[in-house]
């Protein structure tokens, strides 16, 4: 636990549940009667109502982006490096709102909610949401908020494609694009490992076709596995040689199939955190909704066509070690931007990490994202991000 708050934290907060009753009718082609969305909101919205920044979040994330709920808490929110009082994405400035995903596990309507229809849990019975799914139920977040349009909207791998989309199906309601280790769609090889950790939990014996809730049970062995094959691929060889290298647990070999090596300790460890916190129904919608996004698939499979419609202006980052969305992947949204004379600042930072980049406080990237969000005008504040890179 903290001993005492940082300076530079946004302190103590206290997570806010939206409920919607007005039916939403999804890509799938079902509909929710009705739902509820929980987020956080850190800073203060200004008179004119221009200083509101979005956090999207990634496969794995939630609301709790910044600060601590209680002083009890072992650690703060998941980019806490990013968003506070002085910070990348400064608190004194921005009116920052960070939510859950519908279909997640944290609160927001998904699988482990009850279904009103039946009094139990939604199980496999809940539908198949997109990224394009989660961004109109940020556009409603946003008439709920009074917040008519974005200063920013923020968000690293998933959370850079739903930037993407708030781009693309409301224009004119986002200022700034800030797309971090991500891509305009899923490679065949990601798809891949995907496809491989759903298997591992659709195959557990305990996950009873979904219904596991009803057995107090969960398919413990196929989240811990699908979390072991992602967190490869969030890392670099580089950054797993420098974290673990080949370094045994007891300095020698035990001729066994327990744990021996350093590394396999560590993707046991962060597996078994994993499973006891991450509803494995809500783990094969979010792979499924990385998977299903592909914009251009609207507009002749073409993503110039499709960034065509965007007015704002865009940060792209990439990592020269990510391997799961390599810079490639976002050159590509780069390059179409410019093709359409969009207003477009890239880097590429090199970083030993891999994916989880995004998470990290290298200095480099921290330096570019923040003198981007720096130049973004706030309350008549002039612009400025020529030095951004």
């Amino acid at each position: 636990m903290p001993q005492s708050i940082p300076a530079d934290s946004v302190g103590l907060v206290t997570p806010q549940t939206a409920h919607f009753a007005e039916p939403l009718m999804l890509e799938c082609r079902r509909a929710l009667a009705g739902f509820d969305i929980v987020y956080e909101t850190y800073g203060t919205l200004n008179e004119l109502r221009d200083n509101a920044v979005l956090i999207c979040h990634a496969l794995s994330g939630h609301h709790h982006a910044a600060g601590y709920h209680s002083m009890d808490d072992s650690k703060p929110g998941w980019w806490d490096e990013c968003i506070g009082p002085g910070k990348v994405i400064d608190t004194n400035r921005f009116f920052v709102v960070s939510l859950n995903n519908l279909g997640g596990c944290n609160g927001s309507t998904g699988p482990s909610s009850l279904n009103p229809e039946t009094g139990q849990n939604f199980g496999p019975d809940f539908p198949m949401v997109t990224v394009k799914d989660w961004v109109n139920v940020q556009a409603r977040l946003s008439d709920h908020l009074g917040i008519e349009q974005w200063a920013a909207v923020v968000g690293g791998s998933l959370g850079g494609m739903q930037v993407l989309q708030w781009a693309i199906d409301y224009p004119t309601r986002i200022r700034h694009a800030v797309v971090i280790a991500s891509a305009p769609k899923l490679s065949a090889q990601n798809i891949a490992f995907n496809e491989v950790a759903r298997q591992s939990i659709l195959t557990d014996p305990d996950f009873h076709g979904g219904r596991y809730y009803q057995y107090d049970t969960f398919p413990k062995r196929g989240l811990i596995l699908a979390r072991m094959v992602g967190h490869i691929t969030y890392l670099s060889e580089e950054a797993m040689k420098q974290k673990f290298g080949r370094d045994l647990r007891s300095g020698q070999f035990m001729f066994g199939f327990d744990v021996e090596f350093q590394v396999e300790s560590y993707l046991r460890h962060q597996g078994e955190t994993f499973s006891r916190n991450f509803d494995a129904n809500t783990y094969l919608l979010m792979t499924k909704a990385l998977d299903y996004f592909d914009p251009a698939r609207e507009y002749g499979n073409e993503l110039p066509a499709a960034l065509r419609h965007a007015l704002c202006r865009f940060l792209v980052i990439s990592f020269t070690t990510d391997w799961r969305f390599a810079p490639e992947r976002s050159r590509e949204i780069v390059d179409a931007l410019i093709q359409e004379g969009k207003d477009v600042v890239y880097a590429d930072i090199d970083a030993p990490q891999g994916h989880d980049s995004f998470l990290m406080p290298i200095p480099r990237y921290l330096d570019i994202f923040g003198a981007y969000m720096k130049g973004i005008a706030v309350g008549g504040e002039p612009e400025g991000v020529s030095d951004a890179a």
